[in-house]
């Protein structure tokens, strides 16, 4: 919490953030380096550092020397701890390699490179990203959510959590690397700003009619139990067409050719299953983000039976595409993360 009102607080603090984006622009490759790299004082540095004013007063208040050659002593560890400090941090590079797709409510995971070419191991790295306003003071710098490199040499692999709280696109916050070696006098950080940013789909919702999209009934099952759905393949014969420009002659029928009965193009099928619709319309949710939800529950569900569907939304093409499996379920979250 902090001593001062936030009055006060927020013009001073909304000026540094701006004064900090200005020196570190967004990008999903830094390397920290005397511009973006800053030193102060550690909590238990400042009272190093009322040490040092209390033993030079009192070295030339009673005139001292024994007081006053500790107090330059003490003055020499400082600079040493202070250019050590900061030549610690210095010249690492950091690099983002993946953003996950979460669901709301779940954190989001940021996996980064960090390299570093100095001959000398890097110790006691603090990784973490900065908290939104949203998030109370009890969930801040819990232990899930910073990494903590206690040796970092040539490269390394982390993974970072962000907390989510609702749909739609998410700019990364700020990562803060900082570090307090070797003495804890001196505290160097950086901030980097990635350029990428996170969907987030909503959270899914079950809903009453869950049956009708989840079950099959029993005239829509074949005897044999097996699905009677059909996509464009090469299996099964299905028709005959009017030949269009650009097609492939090898899906020409020659034998109607030559008798006399024009260009015809021959249509196959590939079974996929018996399909379902997830229509936005028909979910029976009065809000727009309810129904997005249980849209969402509908995807993970059919993905989960390895049932083949399409989904319908607003504002989009009525055509809709059918599939299945983990990889078309991601694109149709990924669809309801964007979705206006």
């Amino acid at each position: 919490m902090s001593i001062l009102p936030r009055k006060l607080t927020l013009p001073i603090s909304t000026a540094l953030a701006h004064w900090f984006v200005k020196r570190a622009p967004r990008s999903d490759r830094a390397t920290l380096n005397l511009r973006n790299v800053y030193i102060f004082f550690s909590r238990e540095g400042l009272l190093f550092a009322l040490l040092l004013v209390i033993t030079f007063i009192a070295g030339i208040n009673y005139g001292n020397n024994l007081v006053l050659g500790l107090c330059f002593y003490l003055v020499s560890v400082w600079l040493v701890s202070f250019h050590v400090t900061f030549a610690h941090i210095s010249g690492l590079q950091i690099q983002l390699l993946e953003v996950t797709m979460a669901e709301a409510g779940t954190p989001v995971w940021v996996t980064l490179q960090l390299r570093s070419d100095s001959r000398q191991p890097r110790r006691q790295l603090l990784l973490s990203f900065e908290h939104s306003a949203y998030q109370d003071s009890a969930q801040k710098n819990t232990d899930n959510e910073q990494v903590l490199l206690p040796y970092l040499h040539g490269e390394q692999i982390v993974r970072l959590p962000i907390i989510t709280t609702q749909r739609g696109e998410l700019v990364l916050p700020r990562l803060q690397i900082k570090t307090v070696y070797p003495l804890g006098i001196m505290r160097a950080w950086s901030y980097v700003y990635f350029s990428r940013t996170a969907w987030v789909y909503p959270k899914p919702e079950a809903f009453e009619e869950q049956v009708q999209y989840l079950a099959l009934s029993n005239e829509d099952m074949p005897i044999d139990g097996q699905y009677t759905q059909y996509q464009q393949g090469q299996d099964d014969f299905e028709r005959l067409d009017n030949y269009i420009a650009g097609e492939s002659l090898a899906r020409v029928s020659w034998a109607h050719v030559a008798r006399g009965q024009g260009m015809l193009t021959k249509h196959f099928t590939d079974p996929i299953g018996h399909e379902q619709i997830l229509d936005y319309a028909d979910m029976p949710a009065a809000h727009h983000e309810q129904k997005l939800a249980q849209l969402a529950y509908g995807v993970l569900s059919f993905s989960q039976l390895g049932i083949p569907f399409a989904m319908c939304l607003p504002n989009e093409p009525s055509s809709a595409v059918v599939g299945q499996g983990n990889i078309f379920a991601q694109a149709c979250l990924l669809r309801l993360a964007k979705s206006p």
